[in-house]
C-alpha cells in the first residue's frame, strides 16, 4: 500500500522511509528493490533512492550475493535504546524523586541522541528561585550535548571512534558565557570527567546556569544516560556546588546503575 502522501504537519519522506523499514520481518528478512516498489506502490527509482539512503545510514544492509536488502544494525540500536529507556524510566523514578527531595533541587534524566541530549524525566523542585533555571525544559526537550553536564557525562564514556564521529559533527558555537568552543579543550574536559566520574556545566549553556551530572551504566557497562542537578549561580558557587551535591548525585546515578544490573568492578 502506498504510504500517505503527507498531510499538514507530516513528512512524506519520513513516512516512506519508515514504510520501507516496516516491510522487513522475520519471515521476510531479505527484500529487493523491485519487491519493495511493488509492495509500496512506489516507482523503482524512488525506492532505490530511499534504500540507498537507509543503507548509507546503517538502517539497511545489502546482501552481496542476492543484492537484496536486510535490516541493518542501526535498527537494532533503536530497538535496544527504546527498551533500555523504558526500563530506565521505571527504575530511575524513585531515585530521582529521592535526590530531588534530599537536595530540594530540580533533577533531570537524559539520554544521548546524536549530538543532543534528550530529557526523558524531570523531578521539579518548588524551591524559591528554581524556576529561573528551568529554561522551559520538559520531557522530550533537546539540548546540545557539548554544553551540558549530562551530555558531557555520557560522551566522556563513549568508545573513542564513536566520540570522534560526534565531535566532527558538532558546531561548537557559544551558548553561554563559558561555552567550550575549542574541540581540543572539549576533549580535555572529557578526560577529566572519565577520571573523576562527574561532569560540570558552569554557564556553558546559559548565563547563570550551573549543574553537575553523573553517568548511568547498563548491565553491560555501557553508559546509557546521565542524571543531573541544576542551580542558579546566585544560589551557590561552583566549588560549593561540587562539594555539597556531588555525593548525592553520584550516589543516585550509582543506585540507578545497580538497579539496571550494572555491577562495577571493585577498586
Amino acid at each position: 500500500m502506498r504510504p500517505s502522501e503527507g498531510s499538514t504537519g507530516t513528512s512524506q519522506s519520513l513516512a516512506r522511509g519508515l514504510a520501507i523499514l516496516s516491510t522487513f520481518h522475520s519471515d521476510r528478512p531479505l527484500i529487493g528493490v523491485s519487491e519493495l516498489s511493488r509492495g509500496l506502490d512506489l516507482s523503482r527509482s524512488t525506492v532505490h533512492r530511499y534504500v540507498a539512503t537507509l543503507a548509507k545510514l546503517g538502517y539497511l544492509q545489502q546482501d552481496p550475493d542476492s543484492k537484496r536488502y536486510r535490516l541493518g544494525p542501526k535498527v537494532l540500536d533503536l530497538g535496544f535504546s527504546a527498551l533500555n529507556s523504558m526500563d530506565l524510566l521505571e527504575i530511575s523514578a524513585p531515585h530521582l524523586r529521592k535526590l530531588s527531595d534530599e537536595t530540594q533541587r530540580t533533577v533531570n534524566l537524559a539520554i544521548l541522541d546524536g549530538t543532543d541530549v534528550v530529557y526523558i524525566e524531570r523531578c521539579r523542585s518548588a524551591r524559591p528561585g528554581q524556576q529561573e533555571i528551568d529554561l522551559n525544559l520538559h520531557v522530550g526537550a533537546r539540548l546540545p550535548a557539548y554544553c551540558t553536564a549530562m551530555g558531557k557525562a555520557i560522551m566522556a564514556f563513549l568508545p573513542e571512534e564513536r566520540l570522534e564521529e560526534l565531535i566532527a559533527q558538532i558546531d561548537f558555537v557559544p551558548r553561554g558565557p563559558k561555552t567550550l568552543t575549542d574541540p581540543k579543550a572539549f576533549r580535555e574536559e572529557l578526560v577529566k570527567i572519565r577520571e573523576f566520574g562527574i561532569a560540570v556545566n558552569d554557564e556553558e549553556l546559559a548565563y547563570g546556569l550551573r549543574s553537575i551530572a553523573a553517568p548511568i551504566y547498563t548491565q553491560s557497562g555501557e553508559v546509557l544516560a546521565a542524571v543531573n542537578l541544576a542551580v542558579h549561580r546566585t544560589m551557590v558557587s561552583m566549588d560549593d556546588l561540587l562539594a555539597r551535591f556531588t555525593p548525592a548525585v553520584t550516589r543516585a546515578a550509582h543506585d540507578i546503575s545497580l538497579s539496571m544490573g550494572h555491577r562495577p568492578a571493585p577498586p
